[in-house]
């Protein structure tokens, strides 16, 4: 990317605040400062379009992660901020916060949404993105696979890196809802992937679902039917 100079044409967004291995983890000053400059080192470029809490930071004051955020964007090194697997609660706080102090705001949330994991971002989250208009950037859209049709008993998870995160979903409502997606699929002549996606992605408060392919072919089976 550096090399053939289209760094405008890029968006790039990672995280900070999760155990790296080597230099801790929490959203204070020192961590989030040190973290960006390797993040910068790796990426091999001079800014990030959105930087994201990736967990909640309870044992770091607030403002002390936003007004660290500000500090980045005044040097340019960061764009844009966003948050993740954060409650309502504390993204209020955030927002309160970054009002009170002219700081800069969490303008997107990255939280678990898909068609089977709804409950707890529909109930408070996904109102308070609206009314605040934050961009929602959901994970494991596709229920790190199961939501495809790939996974439907616990036979299929023998050979599978992601058997941990599936198996949860090999009972009665998940069978319930594959079934369902499989009818639609049906009548549309198109994949169970495909439904799931356009679900996600015509659902009042998504900005963009991430689909985590592992397999470059995978990308053609990831055409939204809207």
């Amino acid at each position: 990317m550096k090399q053939r100079g289209h760094r405008d044409q890029v968006v790039i967004a990672t995280k900070v605040g999760n155990d790296m291995g080597v230099k801790g983890k929490g959203l204070s000053r020192k961590h989030i400062q040190q973290a960006v400059e390797d993040s910068l080192q790796r990426l091999q470029t001079d800014y990030i379009d959105l930087y994201q809490s990736h967990i909640d930071d309870e044992n770091t004051p607030l403002e002390e992660t936003l007004e660290t955020y500000a500090e980045l964007i005044r040097q340019g090194k960061v764009r844009a901020i966003g948050a993740s697997n954060y409650s309502a609660d504390r993204l209020v706080r955030a927002l309160q916060i970054s009002e009170q102090h002219g700081y800069p705001r969490y303008e997107s949330l990255q939280p678990l949404y898909n068609l089977y994991d709804r409950a707890d971002y529909e109930q408070d989250l996904e109102p308070l993105c609206i009314e605040q208009e934050i961009g929602v950037i959901s994970y494991f859209s596709l229920a790190s696979g199961f939501l495809s049709g790939k996974y439907r008993e616990e036979k299929d998870l023998s050979n599978s890196s992601r058997a941990g995160y599936v198996k949860k979903y090999l009972n009665a409502r998940g069978t319930r809802i594959l079934e369902a997606i499989d009818e639609v699929a049906k009548t549309y002549n198109t994949t169970p992937t495909q439904i799931s996606l356009s679900w996600l992605i015509q659902r009042p408060s998504i900005t963009a679902p991430i689909v985590s392919a592992t397999k470059l072919e995978q990308r053609e089976r990831y055409h939204l039917f809207c």
